[in-house]
């Protein structure tokens, strides 16, 4: 069992493409907030697009661009937060920012279901962005709008 005080939260940060998950997360990163995050951003292909995108900060960013990632790279999410937790200068929190393509749910489960992970993180929240103006139009095309 871990130390509920010692565990690193982690944010998943969901939505359709364009909803605004890489505004948000550039809105955090560049706050004043004094904490320092982990950023892990998942994209679908294989180059990143988001990643052009986010602004410059100081936190550390890990692009996984195997695939989604809510089915084919769970292991590569696990190897990453692996990775972060053995990192000396710690952190304050995880951010995973998911695909618009991803089922966020697979994703929420990866921090319950390996054991390392589940002892060093906690699953804090998961926010689902949408674009109000565009949501009605995106439900009707988009069965992964409707999904997350």
């Amino acid at each position: 069992m871990s130390d509920a005080q010692t565990q690193i939260p982690v944010t998943v940060l969901t939505g359709y493409l364009g909803a605004g998950k890489t505004t948000l997360l550039n809105r955090i990163l560049s706050e004043n907030h004094g904490k320092r995050y982990a950023v892990i951003v998942n994209e679908f292909g294989e180059i990143g697009i988001d990643n052009d995108l986010i602004v410059e900060s100081d936190e550390e960013i890990y692009e996984m661009n195997n695939g989604c990632v809510c089915c084919t790279v769970r292991g590569d999410l696990i190897r990453v937060v692996e990775g972060l937790m053995r990192r000396p200068g710690r952190f304050d929190a995880i951010v995973v920012e998911t695909t618009g393509l991803a089922d966020p749910v697979p994703v929420a489960q990866t921090f319950f279901m390996d054991d390392d992970v589940r002892t060093k993180t906690k699953l804090d929240a998961v926010v689902a962005l949408v674009d109000a103006k565009h949501l009605p139009l995106r439900l009707k095309d988009s069965k992964e709008a409707e999904d997350q």
